[in-house]
């Protein structure tokens, strides 16, 4: 028998999905203070520059390889590196790679209110 989704301890596996047109994107909690999610892009998909106004954003390379832009810096960041984006500060992110990037994402304070 499966154990029933825990409200408070997550695995990226839990999170699944997407398509060639579209990266996968899911939001796995979210409170006043803060939304957490994952997303996976497939070889060749990317976020476009886009800012958060009023928010910080962090993302946590989990697997795979991605090409950042924070504002005008632009680094290849693997497994366990963290990105931070402040608010209102342009970023984005390509898989240029040959297989999948995985990230968390934390948005602070969350766009999105429960």
């Amino acid at each position: 028998m499966e154990e029933p989704r825990s409200k408070f301890f997550f695995h990226p596996d839990e999170f699944k999905g997407g398509n060639v047109d579209k990266p996968f994107k899911a939001t796995i909690n979210s409170s006043e203070n803060m939304l957490v999610g994952i997303t996976r892009l497939a070889p060749g998909q990317s976020q476009p520059v886009h800012i958060h106004v009023g928010e910080d954003k962090l993302y946590m390379v989990l697997s795979g390889t991605g090409y950042f832009q924070v504002g005008s810096e632009y680094h290849h960041a693997g497994p366990g590196t963290l990105v931070w984006a402040p608010a209102a500060l342009q970023h984005s992110v390509i898989n240029n790679a040959a297989e999948e990037l995985v990230l968390y994402f934390v948005i602070s304070p969350s766009p999105i209110q429960p």
